[in-house]
């Protein structure tokens, strides 16, 4: 096999992150959809919530995987704040 020239194994790598990212952030492969509408619908708003955090990543400096665990701290600390109310 011949080895990859470092440009293409660069741009490679790039889409790998993001496809890695759309599966595991996106939940573009928990799809309980049967139907091509719903399975088109849900394929759809994965790569829009893989969009979306892109930009927030851009914003927030973080990757997608901080940005995750960040989002996922924050939610869970809201019903311990409202549940002393």
């Amino acid at each position: 096999m011949t080895s990859m020239s470092p440009c293409l194994h660069k741009k490679r790598w790039k889409v790998k992150k993001h496809h890695k990212s759309l599966k595991s952030n996106a939940a573009l492969a928990k799809s309980p959809t049967r139907t091509l509408r719903t399975q088109s619908n849900h394929v759809f708003l994965s790569i829009c919530a893989a969009f979306k955090l892109e930009c927030l990543k851009r914003v927030h400096k973080l990757n997608h995987f901080a940005l995750r665990a960040k989002l996922y701290v924050e939610a869970l600390q809201q019903p311990s704040a409202n549940s002393g109310a």
